[in-house]
């Protein structure tokens, strides 16, 4: 289940929150080792062909994106700035593109347990735009669903 919860366009933050059936050690790993990030990151319409993480405050990870209908590659990446394993990520986000897409946001996602299953809450921000922010809360609610699929097969 996905509840977008966005605040008004000034303020340019999107918050996500979902429930996944999987315990909080399985969800973290998921968002923490390349192989299975690799699965489930990009929306499904630009599936992650390649994903590198150093996870560790200060390390950096790199993403590469390819489109399903086009072929086109976009690239992004960051910096991890926390890392407090299996409750809490924060690290930077930046397409690597010019104009209003390469700007860096700053993601925090938390993990709570909930019996067998994981409270996952997302929030990113700033945004340039509210149509900046739409986008990315779509590409990430696309990503979601991927991960439940993922770790429905788990």
């Amino acid at each position: 289940m996905t509840m977008l919860d966005t605040k008004p366009p000034a303020q340019g933050e999107l918050i996500i929150t979902r429930v996944f059936n999987a315990p909080r050690d399985l969800v973290f790993k998921a968002w923490t080792d390349p192989r299975l990030a690799t699965t489930w990151w990009g929306p499904k319409d630009h599936p992650a062909v390649h994903v590198e993480m150093d996870v560790r405050p200060g390390g950096a990870w790199r993403g590469h994106l390819r489109s399903t209908e086009t072929g086109r590659d976009l690239w992004h990446k960051g910096v991890y700035r926390e890392v407090v394993a299996p409750e809490r990520l924060v690290f930077t986000f930046a397409w690597e593109e010019d104009g209003e897409r390469g700007l860096e946001t700053l993601v925090t996602i938390t993990f709570a347990a909930q019996g067998r299953k994981t409270l996952m809450t997302m929030r990113q921000a700033p945004f340039q735009s509210a149509e900046e922010r739409d986008g990315h809360g779509g590409g990430w609610t696309s990503c979601f669903d991927r991960l439940d699929e993922y770790l429905a097969d788990q």
